[in-house]
């Protein structure tokens, strides 16, 4: 058996506190560790949102603290091939997409890996509140224990084997001991906050960033009934469940309440927005472009399963009713179900997978699976 020493990790700095502590532990159970700091998107270079040479030099600083190198790496090229244009595709289409899930799949968990493996590496660590178990024989994701950071929600759509390379430091702790162990430690971003920016492309204001990369294609904003009530700016800019922005109110006749987004209608270019909140809620979805961390189980399932991060499981059944899709039938209905976003599965702590959520509905009861 390999001793620690002999084990060489790269972790993939991203300048933060939890790949800092990510990177100090592996070294403090004595494994041989490097750093890589990936460089992801160009274009603003120079901007005052852009943080990428910040982010550098703050991995650069805690490097050079724990004694270990850091090496660099550019995937502006792939970023954008397989992760942003399919992302700009998805808007187009009138859905909304989580790039951080093709993200994870595409850079962080191949093409980090393999440059990483060129490098020497015997496997790769990142930051991932998210663990790695083995339960008969099998390789099984797992949430991390902190349930207020477990992030298995992003990591659903890798594979078995990049989970097998694959170390996540962080899995057994809560961020407040993280802090603790940056602050005790010295590290100057000890308290830096945690980025909630599009993955690889940081904080901004979105809507400007959007302006960008797709056309305004204004057209009529309606209630449920077919009524106008105000002017949308494009399709793209708006997402099911949303309240801010709509810019309706002090129309005669309605009451003074919320206006949300209820669904888009793509063929005649309308915005239907609804001020009851009950009608956002489905009682089911289907998915698509599935992936099973293992094995495909036998459907239908009775798992749990959440429509986003840090949503609490909910009780589900999940069959194959059509080729190719699931229809997950949630026991509670869901709020703000939304196509392009994606549904995860789980098994108690163990991540099941997941795919891509394409529609929404409700159902009669007959329909429901039963035990």
């Amino acid at each position: 058996m390999s001793s620690p020493e002999s084990n060489h990790i790269i972790v993939g700095l991203s300048g933060g506190v939890d790949s800092s502590v990510a990177a100090l532990l592996l070294k403090q159970q004595g494994h041989r560790v490097s750093g890589l700091f990936m460089k992801n998107w160009d274009e603003d270079d120079g901007e005052p949102y852009c943080t990428a040479k910040q982010d550098l030099e703050d991995a650069a600083r805690v490097c050079e603290r724990i004694g270990i190198e850091l090496h660099t790496a550019n995937f502006a090229a792939e970023y954008w091939d397989d992760v942003f244009s399919a992302f700009l595709r998805e808007y187009e289409a009138g859905r909304t997409p989580n790039p951080d899930v093709l993200c994870n799949r595409e850079i962080k968990f191949k093409q980090f890996a393999r440059y990483a493996e060129a490098l020497g590496a015997d496997q790769t660590a990142t930051g991932h509140y998210a663990r790695i178990a083995e339960y008969g024989g099998r390789l099984k994701l797992l949430k991390g224990i902190d349930a207020a950071k477990d992030q298995s929600y992003f990591l659903q759509a890798l594979n078995i084997d990049q989970l097998s390379t694959a170390v996540f430091p962080l899995g057994e702790l809560k961020k407040t001991e993280v802090r603790r162990i940056a602050r005790q430690q010295g590290f100057h971003n000890h308290a830096k906050k945690d980025s909630t920016g599009i993955c690889f492309i940081g904080e901004r204001r979105f809507r400007d960033f959007l302006n960008r990369y797709l056309p305004h294609n204004p057209g009529p904003m309606v209630d449920e009934d077919g009524k106008t009530v105000g002017e949308h700016i494009g399709l793209p800019y708006y997402t099911r469940g949303q309240r801010q922005g709509l810019a309706v109110g002090g129309l005669a006749g309605r009451k003074e309440a919320p206006w949300y987004v209820l669904d888009k209608d793509m063929a005649a270019n309308r915005l239907i927005v609804t001020q009851d909140p009950a009608a956002l809620k489905n009682d089911w979805l289907t998915a698509s472009s599935l992936n099973w961390l293992g094995e495909p189980p036998s459907l239908p399932l009775r798992c749990t399963a959440k429509v986003r991060h840090r949503q609490p499981d909910q009780d589900a059944w999940v069959s194959a009713d059509e080729p190719g899709c699931v229809t997950v039938r949630f026991d509670a209905p869901q709020r703000a179900i939304t196509p392009g976003q994606y549904v995860c599965l789980y098994d108690g702590d163990i991540c099941l997978g997941g795919g891509v959520i394409e529609s929404f509905g409700n159902f009669d009861a007959e329909r429901a699976p039963h035990d």
